[in-house]
């Protein structure tokens, strides 16, 4: 018995990438990394390409390969980690396009694949991947012989607009490739609306194709609806979950629900949890446990058969708040014992 209904609204994702490419008036190449942010790396890239994707990011060459095998040949697939150890033959195979972050990882290319494209990925400030200013003055001769197809870095603060951090790299980035015959890209979902200046030649949006901040006109593209397998009546006094952490006040009618944190529903929820029965807010109660949820529906008029926990009602953000952590997290923790459909 699956756990829930998760469905996951393809026009929608389309439509968030179509939004977000019109602010950019650049080519945009979706992020579809972690299996499009878990939900289903080869419909959603499909679904992208037949609306005219035609590169895509990934984090991993193993994770590119399950896209070429998607997409077939044709789409640029570019590879976040770049050329580790052990990659040369998946980048090969697949023609991926790593995004190299190291001089190592650029030496290594050179020697193992020469002539197979590649990009660079510069450190502006991030200290997290691609090469440092002086890292990559000893090695740009080098590298742009070979002609690079990307220059690329990343924001560290986008998602906050005025974020002195933002200015910092993007200046410092501009110093690095200035003056360079080679495209350029800096911007993901925040860095795009964060207006032209950071939009270059390449934008790369990814959690706000997915309904995420901070695209806030994101179109919601998670559905998730969680059966109730249980009813209990309680009297005042009585207590429900783990460790008793919740009492019944009055006469009380409990569902219990099919999901919980092995499903991606973090236990961290506790206590501020909410659920919709249509358009009323269901509180949950007690504990989050591993694979169930209790509720209180005792002010509903019947018994519903299931429970909505995301939807038109609750972002994965709003979720995500109630989890105190990021709709990233919940969106890529969405676990496997759903019953998934992907709709246009």
């Amino acid at each position: 018995m699956a756990t829930g209904r998760l469905s996951i609204d393809l026009s929608a994702i389309v439509a968030n990438w179509q939004a977000l490419s019109a602010l950019a008036r650049v080519d945009s190449a979706p992020v579809v990394k972690a299996d499009a942010y878990g939900l289903g790396i080869a419909p959603v890239a499909r679904a992208l390409a037949n609306a005219g994707a035609r590169t895509f990011f990934v984090a991993y060459a193993e994770e590119g390969q399950a896209l070429r095998r998607a997409l077939g040949p044709g789409p640029q697939i570019n590879v976040l980690s770049g050329h580790m150890d052990g990659d040369a033959r998946a980048i090969g195979e697949a023609s991926l396009t790593p995004m190299l972050n190291s001089v190592d990882q650029l030496m290594r290319h050179l020697e193992s694949l020469p002539g197979q494209p590649f990009g660079i990925q510069l450190d502006t400030g991030m200290n997290r991947l691609g090469m440092e200013w002086s890292e990559w003055a000893a090695v740009a001769e080098i590298a742009l012989a070979q002609a690079p197809v990307l220059l690329m870095s990343h924001l560290a603060c986008a998602d906050e607009a005025d974020h002195p951090m933002n200015a910092y790299q993007l200046d410092l980035f501009r110093q690095m490739t200035d003056g360079l015959n080679v495209p350029r890209s800096l911007a993901a979902t925040g860095g795009i609306l964060l207006g032209p200046d950071y939009h270059f030649d390449l934008v790369r949006p990814g959690v706000g194709l997915f309904g995420g901040l901070p695209f806030e006109h994101a179109r919601p593209v998670v559905r998730l609806d969680l059966p109730v397998i249980q009813f209990r009546d309680l009297q005042p006094g009585e207590v429900a979950g783990y460790g008793n952490t919740w009492q019944a006040t009055r006469p009380s009618r409990l569902a219990t629900v099919s999901a919980g944190y092995a499903d991606g529903i973090l236990r961290s929820a506790s206590h501020k949890l909410t659920l919709w029965h249509g358009d009323t807010p269901i509180p949950a109660v007690g504990r989050v446990s591993m694979d169930l949820i209790i509720a209180d529906v005792t002010d509903l008029a019947e018994d519903p058969q299931a429970l909505t926990l995301l939807g038109p009602q609750q972002t994965v953000d709003q979720l995500a708040q109630a989890a105190g952590t990021i709709g990233y997290e919940v969106l890529t923790s969405l676990g496997p014992r759903y019953a998934r459909s992907h709709v246009e």
